[in-house]
């Protein structure tokens, strides 16, 4: 069977992109980071979804960044998380871009492909529905693409690791009704950029998800302390 690893982090995208790959025939082996984010509820979310995808293997790396990485995101950070307008999202980077994730995330996400024998990677980016981050945009995954294809033993010796983003050019409603025609368990994820009981319904991705849902004529299954107009 053919394999691939998958970054979940416990979102909603991740899960989804997630059950994708599980639907195109692969073995799934699943990474997880514990990069020294604010609150693990995301972390928490993941065993549910690794447990559900049928994952092979999952690993959750800890790689604290926080001692470094200027981030509302991340612990002991003095910057506090933005409650913006669903019209402000995406107009300026945010204080809860964390430098480089998703490079230091496909770094590694491409050795242990290589290591087991992959040749795709999974990674749940999305450019449509998103708060800007530069590293989630489609021109930022082909130039990894060709990296990749210079990077490793594996693809100097003719053989490709695929980095494939199934959800890059979806709005988070398609995102949404494609978890569901594939049985995700879009209960279990979680979106929010804050770890308390309920989801804030007041960052970012807390007015992104639930405009996903409103836009696909659905309820979010997950409880918010707020829920805005």
């Amino acid at each position: 069977m053919k394999k691939a690893v998958c970054l979940i982090s416990g979102g909603l995208d991740s899960c989804v992109t997630s059950f994708i790959a599980k639907s195109k025939g692969y073995q799934i082996y699943a990474i997880s980071f514990d990069y020294g984010q604010i609150h693990k509820k995301e972390l928490e979310s993941t065993k549910k979804i690794v447990n559900l995808v049928g994952a092979k293997e999952h690993i959750i790396f800890i790689i604290d960044i926080s001692k470094f990485g200027k981030s509302s995101l991340l612990k002991d950070s003095e910057i506090n998380i933005e409650e913006n307008k669903l019209s402000d999202i995406g107009k300026e980077i945010p204080s809860t871009y964390v430098p480089a994730r998703n490079t230091i995330f496909l770094s590694i996400a491409l050795s242990y492909a290589e290591s087991i024998g992959a040749d795709t990677i999974f990674i749940g980016a999305n450019s449509v529905d998103f708060s800007g981050y530069p590293d989630c945009r489609p021109n930022y995954f082909k130039a990894f693409q060709s990296l990749v294809d210079i990077a490793t033993k594996k693809t100097i010796s003719g053989s490709k690791i695929r980095i494939e983003t199934p959800l890059i050019d979806l709005s988070k409603s398609e995102i949404i009704k494609k978890g569901l025609e594939l049985n995700a368990p879009i209960q279990y994820t979680w979106s929010c950029y804050k770890g308390n009981k309920n989801a804030c319904g007041r960052c970012d991705s807390c007015l992104l998800r639930l405009k996903g849902f409103k836009d696909a004529g659905l309820k979010d299954p997950i409880k918010y302390d707020y829920y805005p107009d």
